[in-house]
């Protein structure tokens, strides 16, 4: 099933919570919505599933125009952060009760069966007759998947689904979460704050800011050729220096280093990774002391200052002989170039 918003607007009192999103989700394809609190990634999701209406713009599910249709006959799946499984049923009830309560109706017979294949499905056999409050986290939010998927979704929608789990669970969840989806084939849209949750699942990330798409594209595409300062901030840790662009190269310290087609002269901002930085005795690069050293398993972060006075952070080897207080270069292997405004 295609999703397909076009420039769909959503306004909460006097805010203005989504700016004329357009967006296509192609069918059986996963993306992530990824952004800030307050990016407005959770409320095109709930106008998605018809939990909010939108002000202006359309939703269409394929060729039909679903801005106005009731949630119930929307046909989605909806997973919440916090599970919203009903205490006081068992977990094959929990999975059951969406089909219980359909239009479609089905015998009992026919929803005990698919309940028992959903709990194959999400690796809970001969956990059915337990209650929430008797199993772990991360098999609730197995529960509360299997139950989105009882009534044959057109579209699944995950808001934020790992959130409240711990680093462990969560990183066993994304990976079953792709193999699922790669099962199924079904539509899916998956909101997240966590970066490396979106890059880890999503076949495209949509990345969003002010209730504003601000770039889109595979996981590959976003971090290798971000398009703003803001994308490249958000997608992880980003030293910053700033320069002046002349004639294509952006110039700092003494060191210069090319400026992407289109940034034009005058002020700028330079980022690099900390991977994409090294640390030298001698020129060039950029003069720099050693502040700190944190060894890590595995590798040494630097903590430097810059002779322009901002800080830089970068690994080196874990062997490597570097200690507080060095005078030396931070060379730049990549970095990317950006008008300062």
């Amino acid at each position: 099933m295609e999703i397909r918003l076009d420039n769909v607007v959503k306004t909460f009192d006097t805010f203005r919570a989504v700016h004329g999103v357009s967006l296509t989700v192609q069918s059986g394809e996963l993306i992530a919505l990824l952004g800030p609190s307050g990016s407005g990634k959770t409320t095109i999701l709930r106008m998605v599933a018809g939990l909010e209406y939108a002000d202006g713009g359309h939703i269409h599910f394929g060729d039909q125009d679903a801005t106005d249709i009731p949630v119930r006959d929307r046909g989605v799946g909806f997973v919440f952060q916090h599970y919203a499984l009903f205490p006081h049923m068992t977990v094959g009830e929990n999975i059951g009760f969406g089909m219980s309560v359909s239009k479609v109706k089905r015998s009992k017979a026919e929803i005990a069966a698919r309940v028992n294949q959903l709990l194959k499905l999400v690796r809970l056999e001969g956990l059915g007759d337990r209650f929430p409050a008797q199993i772990s986290g991360g098999q609730r939010q197995r529960v509360a998947l299997a139950r989105a998927l009882s009534v044959d979704p057109k579209v699944l929608l995950l808001d934020e689904p790992f959130g409240a789990l711990d680093a462990n669970v969560r990183h066993d969840l994304r990976r079953w979460l792709r193999e699922i989806h790669d099962e199924l084939g079904i539509t899916t849209i998956f909101v997240t704050h966590d970066q490396e949750e979106a890059l880890d699942l999503a076949d495209r990330v949509v990345i969003l800011k002010d209730g504003k798409i601000v770039q889109q594209g595979t996981p590959q595409e976003v971090c290798r050729d971000p398009k703003n300062a803001f994308v490249l901030k958000f997608l992880g840790d980003a030293n910053r220096l700033t320069g002046e662009v002349r004639d294509g190269r952006a110039h700092v310290a003494g060191v210069a280093v090319a400026a992407a087609e289109g940034v034009a002269d005058g002020p700028a901002e330079i980022f690099a990774r900390p991977r994409d930085l090294d640390w030298s005795a001698t020129q060039p690069g950029v003069p720099a002391s050693v502040a700190r050293v944190l060894d890590r398993p595995g590798e040494r972060r630097v903590i430097a200052t810059a002779s322009t006075g901002e800080p830089l952070e970068f690994d080196v080897d874990p062997e490597r002989n570097i200690s507080a207080g060095e005078q030396g270069f931070v060379t730049l292997r990549r970095a990317k170039v950006f008008a300062l405004g």
